[in-house]
């Protein structure tokens, strides 16, 4: 939906209908629940079309301006709001024209779920995991839902429904609740997040499941089904993105696991944003990719184009002589740069300075530190990065003595070739001019082994 305040104007109409009561633990819900996603504006302008259901008698029609007036609000962010609440099932919207040829807009509000049937909701719940982080997520878990009564010990013998009622009478309600719902020809309402079966093409899901020789009846059945489609919207997943988290998420016993499924589908969304923000950098590095060839062309600027370009796997395997990047590092540092939002090149300048300041090996914790500091810097570039190591190099050193303490009487500390290049006494120019060249030549030889592994 395009949120457009020509789409709606002050002088409008609406009324509103109540479709259900409102639990008990409603404002608990909406909160503590719905408001982290939908935000406060959103949370006000549900409980003013409650609490105005209740007041307005009749089928009386208020305009636009009373919603501004009582939210102190303009029409567009009112807009956008009401859009929040209708995307997230507690509000449904519908719209007539009167005989003047005003618009008259009929606002159906919808319970929120309790507590406990908000956490069942697969895609609310994500959504508000994503919001608050694992830690608050949980913690508000465990407050808002009633310690349950352990199953330890007992065996479910509950009577199933086909064992209950007979299956010729099933098929005759079927039949019964078919000709009900074309007769009164609308759809059946659903409570939650609106979310399209069209977003998913199950039959093509079906087929590849089908040539993978999985029982494909078994796995999308109707609560998988839903499933997916929620996942699907909340991550914007493609459906070859699908057909990986599904096949990724089914058991020895073909059966799909539903965490596993949560699981894969956030990680093809973490890929995505790397993707994002590798494209937007994109031009970023085209710029410098046309700078640098207008210049001499130093070995420092080649180098620096070069940890604008690699991945940081192509990094660590380039400084262990080409032995596969472990997948712990590198789960390390895909964990640093989506939690701090570092770019792909900075990332790499930060490995190289951390890896050479911990005796080759990588400390997440102080990974971590350096680089929220980078991030507040607002830190894009390799060489902003670089630049910052260095005048930052006395305090990073501190961060780090409780690591190096250990290692006192060990070999004087290394630190990367680039953070040399500062202004030194004359009596060390000379040295640091041999030091330079072979420098250098390593460079050369990284530029050279890393072209060709390109290639």
């Amino acid at each position: 939906m395009s949120y457009s305040i020509g789409k709606l104007l002050p002088v409008d109409g609406f009324k509103i209908i109540r479709n259900g009561e409102l639990p008990r633990s409603f404002h608990r819900s909406l909160s503590h629940l719905y408001q982290p996603i939908v935000g406060r504006l959103a949370v006000s302008l549900y409980h003013v079309l409650i609490s105005e259901s209740d007041m307005v008698e009749g089928d009386q029609v208020q305009s636009h301006h009373t919603l501004m007036s009582y939210l102190s609000a303009p029409l567009d962010k009112i807009y956008e709001a009401r859009g929040k609440l209708e995307a997230i099932g507690l509000l449904r919207t519908f719209r007539s024209i009167d005989e003047d040829q005003q618009a008259v807009y009929l606002y159906s509000v919808r319970p929120p779920f309790s507590p406990e049937e908000f956490f069942l909701d697969d895609m609310l719940s994500l959504l508000l995991h994503y919001e608050l982080g694992k830690e608050k997520y949980e913690r508000l878990q465990s407050r808002l839902l009633n310690a349950r009564q352990t199953l330890d010990g007992f065996t479910e013998v509950t009577a199933t429904f086909d064992e209950v009622f007979h299956n010729k009478m099933i098929e005759t309600v079927q039949r019964e609740t078919e000709t009900i719902a074309k007769q009164q020809n609308h759809q059946p309402e659903s409570r939650g997040p609106v979310a399209s079966m069209d977003r998913v093409d199950f039959h093509w899901l079906n087929h590849a499941l089908k040539k993978r020789m999985y029982p494909s009846e078994q796995i999308l059945n109707g609560r998988n089904k839903k499933l997916i489609v929620q996942l699907a919207t909340l991550y914007d997943l493609s459906n070859t993105e699908l057909e990986k988290a599904v096949t990724w998420a089914i058991d020895e016993n073909h059966y799909l696991v539903e965490e596993e499924l949560k699981a894969a589908c956030h990680d093809f969304m973490k890929e995505q944003k790397n993707d994002r923000q590798k494209d937007t950098a994109l031009d970023r590095r085209e710029k410098m990719k046309v700078e640098n060839t207008s210049t001499n062309g130093t070995k420092e600027d080649q180098f620096i184009q070069m940890l604008e370009e690699i991945s940081p796997r192509e990094l660590l395997e380039d400084v262990s002589n080409g032995n596969r990047a472990s997948e712990q590092d590198l789960k390390m540092i895909r964990d640093v740069m989506t939690e701090q939002g570092i770019e792909p090149g900075v990332m790499n300048v930060l490995v190289h300075y951390v890896l050479l300041k911990t005796d080759m090996k990588l400390s997440k914790p102080y990974l971590e530190k350096i680089a929220s500091h980078w991030a507040r810097k607002n830190v894009t570039t390799v060489r902003q990065a670089m630049n910052l190591a260095k005048a930052e190099h006395q305090k990073y050193q501190q961060w780090g003595k409780q690591k190096s303490q250990k290692r006192k009487n060990q070999k004087e500390e290394v630190i990367p070739a680039w953070f040399k290049q500062q202004e030194a006494p004359q009596h060390e120019k000379h040295e640091k001019q041999e030091a330079a060249q072979v420098n250098t030549d390593d460079i050369a030889a990284r530029i050279k082994r890393l072209t060709n592994k390109g290639n």
